[in-house]
C-alpha cells in the first residue's frame, strides 16, 4: 500500500521519519523497517500484538466490528453460499473458482486421496494413545520424504501439485489416526464422495456394514471448515510464513503449523471448552460457581470459548456455527447436558454486567466443540479437525509469502537480559544450583 504521510520518532536528541502505511481498509502502520539501520534501536512487542510482520491481501479482520472477510467477501456469504473446496480455492488463487476450474480442483484432490501404502506403517508404530494431532504433524512432515519431486518452493507447478496433494491426503491421515486409536480398520478414501462426505465415510464407516451417509452433517462439517478456513497473522499462520521464509518445503511448514495450532490457547481451545463443560456438569451443573471462579481475580479457573485476542465484539463466526450447531442437535433429536450448561454459560455472558463490560462474547470455539460432538467426532480429534480447514489458509499464506519480493528470512530481534561477560569458572570450583543436584538414579534406563 502507499505511503502518504510521515511519522516522526524522536530519540537521543535526533529525529527519525517513518513512512505510514495505510491498506485498503483504511488500516495504519509505521514503517520501521529501517529503524534499526538507522538509528540502532529495534522495538519490543512481546506477542507480536501490535506488529505488522507482512502485508497480506488474503483476509480482513475488524475486531472491534466483528468483520471477517476472505479475499473481499464476508465469512457469512461464504458459509451460506460457497463449499469449502470453492473457499479453499479462494483463499490460495485469489479467485473464486470458475465452473470448470472447480472440476478440475477437486477432480485433482479427489485423485489423490490414497496414502502411499508404506505409510500405513508409520501409524502401526505410534502408541495406541497417542494424541492425533501428534500423529498428524508428523504423518504432514512425512509426506516431504514420499514427494521428494516437488520441493521447490519458487517453482509454480510443484506448488500447485503440492497444494492438491496436502489438501487430499490430510483428511485421510486424519481418519487413519483416529480408527488406529479405536482399533477399528482404515477406511479408505471413496471417489465418488463430496470432500466431507469422504471424510465422515473415512471416520465412521466399518467394513462390516453398509454405512448411510447423512448429508445434513456433511453439509455441518463443510461449514465448520469454512469457517476455520483462514483467520489472518494468528500463531499457526505466523508459524508457517516463519518456517516458509528459509524455504522450507511446504510440507515442512505445515508440520510446523500443526504443531503450533495443538496448543490450547490456540487449536486446542475447543477441545478445552468440552472439558470445561465436562468440569462442571461432573460437579452438579453449578453453572453460578464457576462463573462466579471466573470473575474471581483470585482463582485460577478460566471459562473457555469466552473472548478473543482480536475480537471485541461478537466472533462473526460464532453467529453462523451457532444456528448450525442448533439445527444438527434438532434434527438428530440430541439432548446433551453438555449443551444445556453451554446455552446457561451463553446467557450469562450476554447479560452479566461483568461479561459485556469487558466484552466476553462465546467465541467460534465454544460452540465448534458441541457441534464437532453432535457430529461423533470425539474431543481428540477437534484440533485435527480445525487442521484440515485452516489448511487453505496456511497455504495461501504460505503462498502468497514466498512469490512476495519483500520477503526476507524471518529473524525477529530481542532485547538481551542476561549476565555481562564473566569469566570462566573450572568445574571443580562451580557451586551447585538450587533444586539442581545430581538426580540420575531418578531416570529409569533406557527413558
Amino acid at each position: 500500500m502507499a505511503a502518504n504521510e510521515k511519522a516522526t520518532l524522536s530519540m537521543n536528541g535526533k529525529q527519525y521519519e517513518l513512512d505510514v502505511i495505510v491498506g485498503t481498509e483504511g488500516e495504519q502502520s509505521v514503517d520501521i523497517r529501517n529503524l534499526r539501520a538507522d538509528s540502532g534501536f529495534i522495538t519490543l512487542d512481546n506477542g507480536y500484538a501490535n506488529t505488522g510482520a507482512c502485508q497480506s491481501g488474503i483476509t480482513f479482520l475488524n475486531g472491534e466490528k466483528g468483520i471477517l472477510r476472505h479475499r473481499g467477501y464476508s465469512i457469512e456469504d461464504l458459509c451460506e453460499n460457497a463449499t469449502f473446496l470453492e473457499t479453499a480455492f479462494l483463499l490460495i488463487y485469489g479467485e473464486l473458482p470458475s465452473e470448470s476450474q472447480l472440476a478440475a480442483f477437486t477432480d485433482d484432490i479427489t485423485r489423490h486421496t490414497l496414502l502411499h501404502e508404506n505409510m500405513r506403517n508409520f501409524f502401526q508404530g505410534f502408541p495406541l494413545r497417542a494424541h492425533p494431532m501428534a500423529i498428524l504433524s508428523s504423518m504432514v512432515c512425512s509426506l516431504s520424504a514420499f514427494y521428494q519431486d516437488t520441493y521447490n518452493a519458487l517453482d509454480p507447478d510443484h506448488t500447485d501439485l503440492t497444494v492438491v496433494r496436502l489438501l487430499a491426503k490430510i483428511p485421510t491421515i486424519a481418519a487413519f489416526a483416529y480408527k488406529k486409536s479405536i482399533g477399528q480398520p482404515y477406511v479408505y478414501p471413496d471417489n465418488s464422495l463430496n470432500y466431507c462426505e469422504n471424510i465422515i465415510k473415512m471416520f465412521f464407516a466399518v467394513p462390516c456394514e453398509e454405512f448411510e451417509l447423512d448429508s445434513d452433517k456433511a453439509k455441518a462439517l463443510d461449514q465448520l471448515l469454512i469457517l476455520h478456513a483462514d483467520h489472518e497473522q494468528n500463531c499457526s499462520t505466523s508459524t508457517v510464513r516463519l518456517v516458509g521464509s528459509s524455504l522450507a518445503n511446504l510440507y515442512s511448514a505445515i508440520s510446523a503449523a500443526c504443531c503450533a495450532l495443538w496448543g490450547p490457547l490456540h487449536g486446542g481451545a475447543n477441545q478445552a471448552v468440552i472439558e470445561m463443560l465436562d468440569q462442571i456438569a461432573k460437579d452438579g451443573n453449578n453453572v453460578k460457581k464457576y462463573v462466579d471462579l471466573a470473575k474471581d481475580k483470585d482463582s485460577s479457573f478460566r471459562l473457555m470459548g469466552f473472548g478473543h485476542r482480536v475480537y471485541k465484539n461478537f466472533d462473526p463466526r460464532a453467529r453462523i456455527i451457532k444456528k448450525t450447531c442448533d439445527k444438527i442437535l434438532a434434527k438428530e433429536g440430541i439432548h446433551d447436558p453438555l449443551l444445556d450448561i453451554a446455552k446457561q454459560l451463553e446467557q450469562v455472558a450476554l447479560e452479566d454486567e461483568y461479561f459485556v463490560e469487558r466484552k466476553l462474547y462465546p467465541n467460534v470455539d465454544f460452540y465448534s466443540g458441541i457441534l464437532y460432538r453432535a457430529l461423533g467426532i470425539p474431543k481428540d480429534m477437534f484440533t485435527v479437525m480445525f487442521a484440515i480447514g485452516r489448511l487453505p489458509g496456511w497455504i495461501a499464506q504460505w503462498r502468497e509469502m514466498v512469490t512476495d519480493p519483500a520477503t526476507r528470512i524471518g529473524r525477529p530481534r530481542q532485547i538481551y537480559t542476561g549476565p555481562q561477560a564473566r569469566d570462566f569458572i573450572p568445574i571443580a570450583k562451580r557451586e551447585s544450583l538450587p533444586g539442581r543436584t545430581a538426580g540420575l538414579d531418578r531416570v529409569t534406563p533406557h527413558e
